[in-house]
């Protein structure tokens, strides 16, 4: 059976370049796939584009990442997909031709995918947001960026038309990986068992190094070998779908069958369908064979025909977290941490702090599960997080001033953590909402390098 060779590039927006580079030049790979977008990826770049023009829009890691791989790929016969394009994948696909062309590669066909960005029209588009209940219609003024996930359609079009690149805006995540086996292997778009399939081995590579490693080790119970030196997954896929999930030879971490099935129920609510834009994937059939060390075998995973819907992610303006960190160490550190929060409480009565929330937290004491936390041995040393939640940034900016008037006007602290120009943050929340499929226009353009 005639197979194909998929290897993960990135897992986010911040993961590490070396590991792609190594699947690059190492990985005898037909395809190398980067996924950098998480949930709030797109809100954020809009949010920096309306404080700063010049932002170009795309992965501010893009010229890294290809610098890192283009050499290696382009040398030989893989090929990319990726969704780097974030708000501009126009700008990053002329930026990646751009690289071509210092690489000395002339002629490369590089695709840009879009078409995805509703924010304009989601008010008239959607009904209702599905974690509330609530009208989208309503949500008018607070709207930051509306976009649909997008699937393999416009990917495969890309690459039908000669593209050796495919750059991308939102497109979802086992989408990415998907594409690449329906273009090698023909398969029709309602063959729903084989995408069913390719989705699912596509959701194992989408979080990169989690499933060789990454994300799972617990010291004592479940040991990573070398975690320092973990690679990211690569598939080998075969026309039927089933695919053996491996890594290189000589790189720490491990793929076994735990790994595969953490992975398998990653952000998965409903293991008997998984719904992407391409098929309603099915892991309750999933077989996981271990063939060898760090080779897994995934079969039997099951598809049903797609929903008649996209999902859009929506960004809304939620305020502002005003927040700083600061320290004490030694001998009654507890305590006068424990008094700095109660000079802290007062002080923002006397400035009417108007907060929606207000946090102070003992890290490594009580942060996590706050009045559950169980009483420990006395620490030695404990960091004082403040945190409050308001609708306006100047709310927000009460914060830090009054943990800066800590320092001679309260108890001493040891030291202090957050930066100035990083203690007021603008909050976008991220909702969900369902459009009509065929709201979603997806465009392909092509430049050669």
């Amino acid at each position: 059976m005639r197979s194909i060779r998929i290897g993960a590039g990135a897992a986010w927006w911040g993961d590490r370049i070396e590991p792609a580079a190594w699947n690059a030049e190492r990985g005898d790979l037909d395809w190398l796939v980067f996924e950098t977008m998480a949930e709030a990826t797109v809100s954020a770049a809009q949010v920096r584009r309306r404080r700063d023009p010049a932002f170009p829009g795309y992965d501010t890691h893009l010229d890294d990442r290809m610098a890192a791989v283009l050499p290696h790929c382009l040398a030989g016969r893989t090929r990319i997909v990726s969704n780097q394009g974030w708000i501009n994948p126009d700008g990053a696909a002329d930026r990646i031709a751009w690289w071509c062309r210092r690489l000395g590669h002339a002629g490369v066909r590089v695709a840009a995918v879009d078409g995805g960005m509703l924010t304009d029209r989601i008010a008239g588009l959607a009904d209702r947001v599905l974690e509330t209940g609530e009208p989208v219609a309503a949500l008018q003024g607070t709207i930051v960026s509306a976009e649909a996930y997008l699937g393999i359609e416009p990917i495969l079009a890309a690459l039908a038309d000669g593209a050796r690149i495919v750059v991308t805006s939102r497109v979802a995540d086992p989408s990415l990986f998907l594409a690449p086996m329906v273009h090698e292997f023909g398969w029709a778009l309602d063959d729903w068992a084989r995408l069913g399939q390719g989705a699912g081995i596509g959701h194992l590579l989408e979080c990169g190094a989690q499933v060789t490693g990454g994300y799972f080790a617990d010291p004592g119970y479940k040991d990573v070998p070398d975690p320092w030196n973990l690679a990211f997954p690569i598939a080998e896929v075969g026309e039927d779908g089933a695919a053996v999930i491996g890594k290189l030879p000589g790189t720490g971490g491990l793929v076994d069958a735990r790994t595969v099935k953490e992975q398998l129920f990653y952000e998965v609510h409903d293991p008997a369908a998984y719904i992407t834009p391409d098929v309603v994937v099915d892991f309750t059939t999933t077989r996981i064979v271990e063939e060898a060390a760090d080779r897994v075998r995934v079969e039997g995973i099951g598809g049903r025909v797609r929903t008649s819907t996209l999902k859009v992610s929506i960004g809304l303006q939620e305020g502002f977290v005003g927040e700083d960190m600061f320290f004490y160490a030694g001998p009654g550190a507890l305590d006068r941490a424990r008094l700095a929060r109660r000079i802290l409480e007062e002080r923002f009565r006397y400035v009417q702090l108007a907060a929606d929330d207000l946090r102070i937290d003992f890290l490594g004491v009580n942060a996590i599960h706050g009045p559950a936390s169980p009483c420990g041995p006395e620490p030695y040393e404990v960091a004082l997080r403040v945190a409050a939640r308001t609708r306006s940034r100047e709310e927000a900016a009460k914060v830090g001033r009054e943990v800066d008037a800590m320092a001679v006007s309260g108890v001493g602290m040891t030291g202090k953590r957050v930066p100035h120009q990083d203690r007021v943050r603008e909050v976008i929340g991220v909702w969900s909402a369902l459009v009509a499929r065929d709201a979603v226009r997806p465009t392909v353009t092509i430049r050669e390098s």
